[in-house]
């Protein structure tokens, strides 16, 4: 059996599920708030989508992962394991919670239209985690 994919595997999965439940939490705020509001459609879909981007870093760790796998085997199947399992969990966490924020930002600035742009803050720190987390997945591979 080989276990060398398993570690880019885990990246990429938990990076999606992360991604796709995050989207989830925030659709469903920007579906209920367009209900009720006339206006900035279209910024609160943006924002319901910002969950998604770590389904790329996912993506993107698990090609790298792989090639180098596959390659001269500078990183170990163990290696992977624990890089996949960690930096995944840390995109699963950083997409779910993002989405949250980004559920309460739609929600707030339904309320007050002025504050949008200020809610973004919160997502940009919530989605630097997860690129702390990539960056040094690079740089441990």
């Amino acid at each position: 059996m080989d276990i060398s994919m398993i570690g880019p595997a885990l990246v990429l999965g938990l990076g999606c599920i992360g991604s796709s439940i995050g989207c989830g939490i925030a659709g469903m705020a920007c579906h209920a708030v367009m209900s009720r509001v006339e206006e900035n459609h279209g910024q609160f879909i943006g924002m319901s989508a910002m969950p998604s981007s770590q389904s790329i870093y996912g993506f993107v760790l698990m090609i790298i992962m792989r090639n180098n796998l596959k390659g001269d085997a500078t990183l170990s199947p163990m290696g992977a394991i624990g890089i996949g399992l960690s930096v995944g969990l840390a995109l699963l966490f950083s997409s779910i919670y993002q989405g949250m924020c980004a559920a309460s930002a739609i929600q707030a600035s339904a309320k007050q239209p002025a504050i949008l742009g200020k809610t973004y803050a919160a997502l940009g720190i919530v989605e630097s985690f997860s690129l702390f987390a990539f960056v040094f997945a690079i740089l441990l591979i």
